[in-house]
């Protein structure tokens, strides 16, 4: 475990190749992802989002992904509080967290 926390963001536009090399980031330190899509964490949105297919959901946890349905939004505020709980826990529990989003 690092001595100080590490947090790894991977950002970029849909369909830009993110889902494949947090994948293998993710395999290669052992972590889960967090995901900090604003649509990836409604559920029923992986048309146009490009969701982690359940293959790839199933080689590597994923957080904050699927939160809630699309007819109940969610603030920035509640989002914050819900990534904040999942990231820290992350780093008291290995120290290293990976967020991927676009």
């Amino acid at each position: 475990m690092p001595a100080q926390p590490l947090v790894i963001v991977l950002l970029g536009p849909t369909a830009s190749g993110k889902t494949a090399l947090s994948i293998d980031v993710a395999t290669r330190l052992g972590i889960p992802i967090h995901n900090v899509d604003s649509r990836q964490l409604y559920t029923e949105m992986t048309i146009g989002t490009a969701k982690p297919t359940a293959s790839q959901r199933a080689t590597v946890t994923h957080h904050l992904l699927d939160l809630r349905p699309p007819d109940q939004p969610i603030t920035l505020q509640e989002f914050q509080r819900e990534a904040e709980l999942s990231i820290n826990e992350q780093l008291r529990h290995q120290g290293i967290a990976l967020l991927v989003g676009g």
